[in-house]
């Protein structure tokens, strides 16, 4: 019975300990800066929180003001357990936020001085959106 007992929590305490993403911080800033388009350094990443299965939420600010709303997956512990530690990370997702007055961050100096993807295109309400005309 005893054994038994001790077999449970140590089981379950690999399961409880295996939820959480195992990404670091800077696992977690080097996909933040592929994903908004700054270099490390010329943001900051705050309100952390972690969910279940690995997900990562946060926001990334950045030194001009732009603010963004981001999530990746981690790989957590036990699925690294199980994969010998081959599970990846996954790439940050992040959308730029607007502020009230419904204006977004300013952009970053490598998408202000890119050309147009739809240049010669026609412009519609969609481009418009997003800046691309």
């Amino acid at each position: 019975m005893h054994s038994q007992l001790i077999t449970f929590v140590l089981t379950a305490s690999v399961f409880v300990t295996g939820c959480a993403a195992t990404i670091d911080q800077n696992g977690l800033e080097q996909r933040t800066s592929q994903a908004i388009g700054r270099s490390v350094g010329q943001f900051t990443i705050t309100d952390r929180t972690e969910d279940t299965g690995g997900r990562v939420n946060y926001t990334a600010r950045t030194r001009d003001g732009a603010t963004y709303s981001c999530y990746l997956y981690g790989a957590t512990g036990l699925q690294k357990a199980m994969s010998f530690g081959q599970t990846p990370h996954s790439d940050a997702i992040c959308t730029v936020m607007v502020d009230g007055q419904g204006r977004a961050g300013k952009p970053s100096a490598a998408t202000a001085d890119q050309p147009s993807r739809n240049a010669g295109k026609a412009c519609n309400a969609l481009h418009r959106a997003a800046n691309r005309c």
